[in-house]
């Protein structure tokens, strides 16, 4: 006798003192996205405009096939410019790089290189490639440092002055839309990890920050259209989508990754390692020295939802390539108790009172990615986590007010 598949799984966890099933966090729901719906509508938005698509590997339909392939076949789009950001088109340059101008070998299509260009710069080059509408089509992953939403605004900024129609088809926030967290930028700190007084965990989509770049710092809007998801809400995790997920990075390989990102990055303004050059980066953090006190002393804190274990690695590249560093993995437990921007700073803190080779960037590049010298100027002083938190609570809440003008979704 055959048993039914179900019934198999069911009878083999049952032997095993296992629960039957195991159950996603969050069912997942078909979200449809702004590209999904543009062409679904025909892409009515484009009809008659030479258009130009800011993109890179993320931007995907649900079957995986790339959104520059599937409008350079359909006769109803007229295709003619992709505009890579940081990494590149394709992907293939790793942090800090990009993949410079070229003929996309599999479409024909020129390629044009956005990475560290804006103003009057980058508008010459929407100029020469001839387009008359630039889309916007990538995956974010939440964080005020994650230099994707600065190309938007860049480019937004650039299409403006070169007299483009800008059009901005939206995705997920993988981590959710609920609430912005963190340290607000301070002007004077402005970089392309962070050119607007934002939070350092927005929780917004790219189409919201769209609107919002418009409404609130462009000195004269662009011509802006946005296409939103359907069927996602704002307490969505990124599994809850449907979608596929592909790297937004080299260094950003799962929704995992995204979810501790916006506070774990902040060790890029320290001489530890923030896991590049590990299959975990951003979840693994170490240095030389470093031993299992850290993990016992940010695990003693009583953190919500995740705890810390000591862990060793030796990084491919970056920072202790091939070296041995001692440190914590961090692994969240409950993702919705999980605060991403507190925990950061814990480790901070931590790192600080345990290691005493514990440093800075000499470039202060912490005050860059936090948005001002709070962050650094505290924890040098002593400050314990509470107070650091403290700290930015009265900017954060002035941009929470803000930011709910720009919503989409509920």
């Amino acid at each position: 006798m055959h048993l039914p598949r179900r019934t198999l799984l069911a009878a083999t966890a049952a032997a095993a003192g296992l629960p039957a099933t195991a159950a996603p966090a969050q069912a997942a729901r078909r979200t449809r996205t702004g590209f999904e719906r543009l062409r679904a509508a025909g892409y009515a938005q484009l009809s008659g405009e030479r258009t130009g698509v800011v993109t890179n590997p993320t931007g995907v339909t649900r079957d995986v096939r790339h959104i520059v392939d599937v409008m350079h076949a359909d006769d109803r789009v007229d295709l003619v410019a992709v505009f890579g950001p940081e990494h590149g088109f394709r992907g293939t340059a790793q942090a800090g790089g990009s993949e410079g101008r070229y003929d996309d070998p599999a479409t024909g299509l020129p390629v044009y290189d956005t990475y560290l260009k804006s103003g009057q710069r980058l508008a010459d080059v929407f100029t020469a490639s001839g387009v008359d509408t630039v889309v916007f089509d990538i995956q974010d992953v939440g964080a005020r440092f994650y230099t994707y939403i600065w190309t938007l605004y860049d480019c937004m900024v650039a299409a403006r002055l070169a007299g483009k129609q800008f059009l901005v088809l939206d995705r997920p926030n993988p981590v959710t839309g609920r609430a912005a967290l963190g340290p607000v930028l301070h002007p004077e700190f402005a970089t392309f990890v962070g050119r607007e007084p934002i939070a350092q965990a927005h929780g917004m989509t790219a189409a919201e920050l769209a609107r919002l770049f418009n409404g609130e710092f462009l000195a004269a809007p662009v011509e802006l259209e946005t296409v939103p998801m359907s069927g996602w809400r704002r307490a969505d995790w990124y599994d809850a989508s449907g979608l596929p997920w592909v790297p937004a990075s080299p260094n950003m390989p799962t929704p995992d990754t995204a979810l501790v990102y916006a506070g774990t990055c902040l060790f890029e303004g320290t001489n530890l390692s923030e896991g590049r050059g590990t299959t975990r980066p951003f979840e693994l953090l170490g240095a030389e020295g470093v031993d299992g006190r850290w993990a016992a002393a940010v695990g003693g804190l009583g953190l919500p939802g995740v705890h810390f274990r000591e862990a060793y690695f030796a990084p491919t590249f970056s920072k202790f390539q091939g070296r041995t560093v001692g440190g914590v993995q961090i692994h969240v437990h409950d993702r919705d108790a999980f605060d991403p921007v507190r925990t950061g700073i814990a480790l901070l803190v931590t790192a600080k009172q345990v290691w005493s080779g514990f440093g800075w960037r000499a470039d202060h590049w912490i005050d860059k990615l936090t948005g001002s010298t709070w962050v650094r100027t505290a924890i040098d002083k002593g400050a314990g986590v509470d107070e650091v938190v403290a700290g930015w609570q009265e900017e954060l809440a002035a941009f929470r007010r803000v930011r709910r003008e720009y919503l989409l979704y509920r």
